[in-house]
């Protein structure tokens, strides 16, 4: 599958519980998390806030990438959202038109 997806962060407040996901509809699939659509982690720990994501060529990219991060100690996850989002603010109304 090819086409432009996403792997992201979401977060349930400044060093908090956290969340990583893969999506192709970053957009949808935030506005899902923020809304407590889907039953599962992200509704049960209150994980609403958008604090990092990054671009991917395809889907499987993204999967591979979610995988090894969701792998990784907890610094090294919080050094990779503070790079991009050293405030942990919101980035939800700052995703660009993709």
């Amino acid at each position: 599958m090819m086409g432009q997806a996403f792997v992201y962060i979401m977060a349930s407040r400044r060093n908090g519980t956290i969340y990583i996901g893969s999506t192709t509809d970053l957009l949808r699939r935030v506005w899902e998390h923020r809304n407590d659509v889907v039953p599962g982690f992200t509704r049960d720990y209150g994980c609403h806030l958008l604090v990092w994501y990054e671009v991917h060529d395809g889907l499987e990219q993204a999967r591979l990438r979610e995988r090894r991060m969701k792998e990784w100690k907890r610094a090294w996850k919080i050094r990779e959202i503070e790079g991009l989002n050293a405030d942990w603010s919101d980035l939800y109304e700052r995703i660009p038109s993709l």
